[in-house]
């Protein structure tokens, strides 16, 4: 193809005469100007047809193209700081690949409901564009994290015989005769995995059959999820803090275009560097106290609200470590110094974006895990190469998962998760 040159690459072919392929996104008429917003994928540029340079067929065609045919077009870029994007082509030739048909998404606002269902062809407009390649940049950050830092990908199975986040949140299908799941985390694999090869992350699409329409939540979502030997909760939070800071400073580099599209205020992504503030889950219940939840009750789980608050009083993410182990799952190690907590720990973002992270240390004790296996009411025998961790070469060992569409929305600082990802997937919604 090296007689295409994309947008992205606009800035080194200044002068020279481009062919380019791709989309008109608009365009204004002008008369004997045309005015082309033209897409190709990589980006936008503003592209000039004027009548007096171009063959009178050429002209004629342009004058009829409507939104989202897909053309060719030769012509010659120059810098224009006026110009979306900073680069303007003039246009000298044009091939039409096809004249679409009225294209329904118009330059107008149209509802949430309306863009949801043509999402298939929402994603084509400069705030969707944006938004995924930001998405695609955190992506790529999180693998150059974890590969440039000794972890070792390895990858755990979507269909599985047990829970890994409880009982109540799973979807269940036919797997030959007997029940499966759609995985709800890798992390169990992953303790498997830590033992074999010490640092290890794996990463993929995780499913919670949970019935909420809030603005956090999808059925399907995408997480990443590292597991280490002789991790303790200090290491979990030092490494989730050095991890997440890098995604933001490298999105912050590499996608300033994209965050500019958004409008994302800059100042608030550039403070979120190490170290995080770290505080307690008690020490969090007393600053709900003092802030608008005077009667919150040690032992309850945060909701949004009070993540919301909790996190208002940082201008970074925090950290709320030794939650009631009540709460939490029934693998998490508790502390040795007081029992009623486990050495787990969520990451707080900010500006009411609520929990990021979740880990901490797992329980190396054989005697304890199966206690709980037994008090939450799990089938044991689904669990008993789990329980074998403990049995050979058991150690200390921490992971964390991070989910990728709370990190996007937190990013780009979107309104709800349905952006984040190319197609959702929420309550009463499967389509398209």
């Amino acid at each position: 193809m090296a007689d295409q040159v994309y947008i992205q690459d606009i800035a080194s072919h200044v002068g020279e005469q481009v062919t380019m392929k791709g989309w008109l996104a608009d365009k204004t008429d002008k008369g004997k100007l045309q005015f082309l917003r033209f897409r190709d994928g990589t980006g936008f540029i503003q592209a000039v047809v004027f009548q007096k340079e171009v063959s009178p067929e050429t002209f004629e065609a342009t004058k009829k193209l409507m939104q989202e045919s897909s053309i060719i077009v030769t012509g010659v870029p120059r810098a224009e700081p006026r110009a979306p994007g900073g680069y303007e082509l003039s246009v000298k030739d044009l091939q039409v690949v096809q004249f679409a048909n009225d294209y329904p998404i118009t330059p107008k606002d149209h509802g949430v409901e309306f863009l949801m269902a043509n999402r298939h062809l929402w994603l084509r407009s400069p705030r969707q564009h944006a938004i995924l390649r930001i998405r695609a940049r955190i992506i790529k950050a999180i693998r150059d994290w974890f590969d440039n830092n000794g972890f070792l990908l390895v990858d755990t199975p979507v269909l599985t015989p047990a829970a890994v986040e409880g009982t109540t949140t799973l979807f269940e299908t036919d797997y030959f005769g007997v029940p499966a799941y759609l995985t709800q985390s890798g992390q169990l694999y992953n303790e498997a995995n830590a033992a074999a090869f010490g640092k290890v992350y794996c990463f993929g699409p995780t499913f919670r059959a949970e019935k909420s329409k809030t603005r956090r939540h999808l059925t399907e979502f995408w997480m990443v999820e590292p597991e280490w030997a002789y991790g303790t909760l200090d290491d979990y939070m030092r490494v989730g803090e050095e991890f997440v800071s890098y995604i933001v400073q490298t999105v912050l580099k590499e996608r300033a275009e994209e965050l500019k599209v958004l409008e994302r205020d800059l100042t608030k992504l550039e403070k979120v560097t190490p170290p995080f503030p770290k505080i307690s889950y008690t020490e969090a219940v007393e600053i709900l106290h003092k802030n608008g939840f005077p009667d919150f009750p040690w032992g309850e789980d945060f909701g949004a609200p009070h993540e919301t608050v909790i996190s208002e009083q940082f201008d970074k993410p925090v950290f709320v470590h030794r939650y009631p182990a009540e709460i939490k799952a029934f693998y998490m190690a508790p502390d040795p110094n007081d029992p009623k907590v486990v050495l787990g720990a969520d990451l707080l973002a900010p500006e009411g974006y609520g929990e990021i992270i979740g880990g901490g240390e797992r329980s190396a004790d054989l005697d304890y895990l199966e206690k709980q296996i037994a008090k939450h009411k799990l089938p044991k025998e689904a669990y008993e190469w789990y329980l074998d961790l403990r049995r050979y070469g058991t150690v200390p060992h921490s992971g964390f998962g991070l989910g990728i569409e709370r990190t996007v929305a937190w990013i780009c600082k979107l309104d709800h998760v349905r952006e984040t990802i190319p197609y959702p997937r929420m309550l009463e919604k499967i389509y398209p």
